[in-house]
Parts: C-alpha cells; structure tokens; sequence
C-alpha cells in the first residue's frame, strides 16, 4: 500500500501523459477509483481531440461510477453520448448515466428532482437502444422509479385527507392529486390505494357537508364505489368499500 501511495504521488507530479494514462487505466482495474478519476480529470481535457479522448472520458465517468458518486458520473457519461452519440461506450454510457441516478434516488417524501432525472435518462436509453441487453433492467428501474414518483403522491393526497376541512375543503384536494397520479401512472401497484383514498374523501367530503349538497356528494361517492369495486372486487378493502356504500345508498335511496 504505501509503494502504492508512493508511485501514485510519482505519478501526479509527473508530466508523462502516457504514464499517467496507464497509472490511471492500473488503478481503475485495482478498484483504486478515487486515484483513477483524480488523474483522469486531468487527463481528459488535454485528450481531446486525440485518439484516447473517448476512452479517457468514458473510463472517467466510470471511476465515479464505481466510486458511487453517481452525480459526477452522470455529469461525464451525459458528456460523453453528447460528444460521441455514436461512440463505442455510447450504448453504456446512456444506461450508467440513467441507472447511477436510479441508485441516487431519495426516499419518497424527499425531493424527486433526482428520481425524474433517472426517469428521464433511463427512458433516453430505451428509446436509444431498445434491443439493448439492459432494456429489462432499465424498464425495472422505471417503474420502480414510477411508483416511488406514485407513492409521493399517496402521501401528499393522505396530508389533504387527514386535515380534512381544516381551512378549507382538503377533501377535494386529496381528490384531485389522487386522480391526477392514476391519470399519469394507471399502471402504478398504489392505484388501489389511490383510488379507495378517492373514495373515502368522497364520502368523509359528503357526510361532513351542509345539508343541501350532502344529496349531490353522496351521490359522487356512490360513483367512486362502482370505480372502485369494478377495478378491484378482490380489494382486501372492499369491505370499508361496502360499507361506504351503504351509508351512501341509504341516504341517496333509503335503502
């Protein structure tokens, strides 16, 4: 280790672009990635426009890859299929790109600024190179990342209904974000939960409601019930669901 230390100090203060090359190409193998893109960073600047300026920028991009900074290694490989869409790493280079970011993600109730921006990547890649042998890997990663976007949503409509009419109708606000996230993910494994969410904002909406709109909710949240139970007979929640249902039809029929 230190005739290793020893040699990498040689090498950073040596101006022998070959050496350093090869150092950095040495380490990168060793799995010395934080000494690989050190000297790289140096070295790809004054690559370019040379021979080895494509696999110096890709072999850059990698080192943080592997070093599990996958912002700096998104930042290159976004470089280098810009710079060489063609290139022989290009078809990697737009998957690491997309995948580092889908590793990068947050949790749900964070910021998901990084996990649109895998979406986005990750999607470039598909519509790039559909025959890819990554496509089933990337196409996972979407949809986990799709449901993470989902779950988000959950969340924020679960805030509405919880306040309830604190300070307005929150009801209706859980409505619409629960709505607007099955629009735009119908697929996701929580429309279930978002659409009985849906159901239950309808009627907690209806049974707190004055007198001469109770009629008109009431019959919304019937509406919502049919929704619900086409979509999911099977639901473990169907007998919340049913019961809703009841109390709706009973007010609305009398029976």
């Amino acid at each position: 280790m230190l005739m290793s230390c020893g040699e990498y100090n040689k090498v950073m203060k040596s101006s022998d672009l070959e050496y350093k090359y090869a150092y950095a190409q040495k380490a990168f193998e060793n799995k010395r990635y934080a000494q690989a893109y050190t000297i790289l960073s140096e070295l790809v600047p004054v690559f370019r426009g040379t021979p080895k300026a494509e696999e110096s920028l890709y072999l850059l991009a990698l080192s943080y890859y592997e070093n599990q900074d996958y912002l700096n290694s998104g930042m290159y490989f976004k470089q280098y299929y810009q710079r060489y869409p063609r290139g022989e790493y290009a078809e990697l280079a737009r998957f690491y790109a997309g995948y580092g970011y889908y590793l990068d993600s947050p949790d749900a109730q964070l910021d998901q600024s990084e996990t649109i921006k895998a979406m986005e990547e990750l999607q470039a890649f598909l519509d790039y190179f559909p025959r890819s042998d990554k496509v089933s890997i990337a196409q996972a990663a979407v949809f986990e990342l799709q449901d993470k976007l989902v779950l988000k949503e959950l969340q924020n409509a679960t805030l509405y209904y919880n306040l309830g009419n604190y300070m307005g109708n929150n009801y209706e606000s859980a409505v619409i974000t629960a709505q607007n996230a099955i629009k735009s993910y119908p697929y996701s494994k929580y429309k279930e939960d978002l659409q009985m969410l849906v159901l239950r904002a309808r009627f907690k909406e209806a049974s707190e409601s004055v007198e001469e709109k109770k009629q008109d909710r009431f019959r919304s949240v019937i509406d919502e019930y049919y929704s619900f139970i086409n979509d999911f007979p099977e639901s473990k929640m169907r007998k919340e669901a049913d019961n809703i249902f009841k109390i709706a039809n009973k007010f609305v029929n009398g029976n």
